[in-house]
Order: structure tokens, then C-alpha cells, then sequence
């Protein structure tokens, strides 16, 4: 079996079941452990799936659980990410004090942010950079810098985040439920998260429609905490008042 087959067939296997592993996929494929270890290595790193302790698992439940790169988050629903830039972009006015937090969506809406009159303020090495070479005026919150996510974190970036008063902010989310509202993978992103929320008057959450219904282990805000702008509301969210379809 050709490699480019194996890996088609691997990658189809684990989308259809969520999580394979190493055993599984050696006996499916009639290929050595060995073998199958190096074709996830090769998979990991073109994007197309998680690699994990004995396995596999696809991006869409990975991002979930896992603290996937941006490079991984940024390839999934561009589409949809585009349109909720496009309309976050809108809403900064010249006088705004704005926090961007880190992440895949977020990642697009500063790529489309237009008003240089507002200061912007984030937590992300690769926004704050995006943000300084474009010309804007920009913070960097300063911290301990996780290499996956480009985030800053600890308690410096805490620290920081009391010097200012943000107008509005924006944020990203892994997963959005009813009960357990706006959810992350990462202990210490959430904490950021939670105390930007905290400093801001008017808390956007940017969630594309595969968002919904999902928990990660983290809950950094309730949905009557902060406003979820979407493309689309999914069934069991319409009576939200918080979520709404731009």
C-alpha cells in the first residue's frame, strides 16, 4: 500500500470515529506499529489530524480537549471566522480602549480590524506583532509565553490586565453550552481569559457554529456573561439571549 493511501485511509478513519489508535489502525491496515507511528507524525504535521498518546484523534474534537496550534485551529470554518471578523472588525470605534485575546478567530479579526484611533491590547505574541506592523497602536501583555498558542499567561499577564479599562473585547472559545457556557482547554489561558472578561464593558465571544454543544474542561464565563456572535444560531440556542447570528 502506497503511503498517500494509507494516509487517506487513516485520516477517513479517524473523522469517522473521532479517535483511533495505534493497535487499531496496524490491525485495519495489515502495516506494523512502527509504520503506522511514522504516518501519524506525518499527518500531525500536515494538519490532518492530533497525534496522541497511543493514537489519533481529529481536529474537531482535539480542539476541544487539546491545546492545538493556531496554525491547526486556523484551518477550520475559515469561512465562517471570516464572516465574524468582518462584523467584530465594524464594531471598534477611534475613541475604544479594545482587549483581543488570543486564538484562531481571533487571528482573522485582526487581520481585518481597520480603526487605527482605538488601542488594542492582547495577550497573543502573534496578534500584538500583526497589530504593531500594520500600524496600529498595541500592547502586549507581558508573561510567560506558551510556543502552541502564541499566548501570554501567568501571573504577569494578570497583573497587567488591571491597568486597564477596556471598552469592549474580544474572545474565542473552544466550546459554548448552555450549562457550562463559554469553555477553553488550557488552565492557565482561562484565567487570562476570565480576568479580561472582568476589565471590559462589553464582552464579545466569536464561536462558529461547530462550537455549540461542546464542553472543554475549563469554564472561563456563563453565557449571560457576555455576548456569543455566530453565523448561524443552532437549534436549542434560539431562546438565548445572549447568542445571536451576525
Amino acid at each position: 500500500m502506497l503511503a498517500e493511501e494509507r494516509f487517506a485511509r487513516i485520516v477517513e478513519k479517524v473523522n469517522a470515529s473521532g479517535t483511533v489508535t495505534v493497535a487499531q489502525l496496524a490491525c485495519e491496515l495489515g502495516i506494523s506499529e512502527s509504520t503506522v507511528r511514522r504516518d501519524l507524525d506525518k499527518l500531525d504535521s500536515l494538519n490532518k489530524l492530533t497525534k496522541v498518546h497511543g493514537g489519533a484523534v481529529c481536529l474537531e474534537d482535539a480542539r476541544v480537549s487539546y491545546d492545538l496550534t493556531l496554525q491547526q485551529r486556523s484551518e477550520l470554518h475559515a469561512d465562517q471566522k471570516q464572516l465574524l471578523a468582518r462584523y467584530a472588525a465594524s464594531l471598534v470605534g477611534p475613541h475604544d480602549c479594545v482587549y483581543v485575546d488570543s486564538g484562531s478567530t481571533t487571528k482573522v479579526l485582526v487581520d481585518c480590524l481597520m480603526e487605527k484611533g482605538a488601542l488594542y491590547v492582547t495577550n497573543s505574541a502573534v496578534h500584538g506583532l500583526t497589530l504593531a506592523q500594520r500600524g496600529f497602536t498595541v500592547v502586549l501583555l507581558g508573561g510567560e509565553l506558551k510556543g502552541s498558542t502564541s499566548a501570554m499567561v501567568g501571573p504577569e499577564a494578570l497583573d497587567a490586565l488591571e491597568r486597564y479599562n477596556f471598552t469592549l473585547g474580544f474572545w474565542g472559545a473552544n466550546g459554548i453550552d448552555l450549562q457550562a457556557g463559554c469553555t477553553s482547554p488550557e488552565r492557565e489561558e482561562s484565567q487570562v481569559k476570565r480576568a479580561s472578561l472582568a476589565r471590559s464593558a462589553r464582552r464579545l465571544v466569536l464561536a462558529d457554529t461547530s462550537k455549540f454543544g461542546r464542553v472543554a474542561p475549563v469554564s472561563f464565563a456563563s453565557l449571560d456573561q457576555v455576548e456569543v456572535l455566530t453565523t448561524g444560531v443552532p437549534e436549542g440556542y434560539e431562546d438565548v439571549p445572549s447568542v445571536r447570528c451576525v
